[in-house]
């Protein structure tokens, strides 16, 4: 029993592991930190293997997570660096907003950027999402819609601010 539950294990890292690390190394562009987030993700899934029903699904969700914490760590420096800078020179000037589209995923509240990130970065259909995040399909494709409207809206204004 024991020895096929290992076998299992290995199985699916073997099958999900470089698909989760290429999807974390999209999101936070750095081999490195993509692969730490699949191995911390897969790593959580072992303390808790007998109690999880969807592996793949609560990888995905929680290599999400990490990537949020992630792009929240780098925002941080990133104000830091920020004010650093700005404290340094005496006319600073804002910096123009970056309209690279991770940013803008990341500037997404929870509840829509969760979605977004499985449906489009994971290439998880809308019926996946909506089993892994406890929401109704019909929600989940509003909360899509929702998302890509704000991000156009963002993409608007960071390219009328570059122009």
């Amino acid at each position: 029993m024991k020895r096929s539950r290992e076998k299992e294990a290995a199985e699916l890292f073997a099958a999900l592991y470089p698909r989760l690390a290429g999807w974390c190394r999209r999101l936070v562009d750095d081999d490195g930190t993509a692969h730490e987030m699949a191995s911390e993700a897969f790593t959580r899934l072992w303390a808790r293997w007998t109690a999880v029903a969807e592996p793949q699904g609560f990888l995905y969700v929680t290599a999400a997570n990490l990537v949020r914490d992630h792009w929240r760590k780098v925002e941080r420096e990133r104000r830091a660096v920020r004010r650093v800078t700005a404290e340094a020179a005496v006319s600073a000037s804002v910096e123009p907003a970056d309209p690279s589209v991770r940013m803008l995923v990341q500037s997404l509240p929870d509840r829509l950027r969760v979605p977004i990130l499985l449906h489009y970065y994971a290439d998880m259909p809308i019926s996946e999402v909506s089993a892994l995040t406890g929401r109704k399909e019909g929600t989940v494709k509003a909360d899509l819609h929702a998302a890509r409207e704000l991000l156009r809206a963002h993409l608007r204004r960071s390219l009328d601010h570059t122009r």
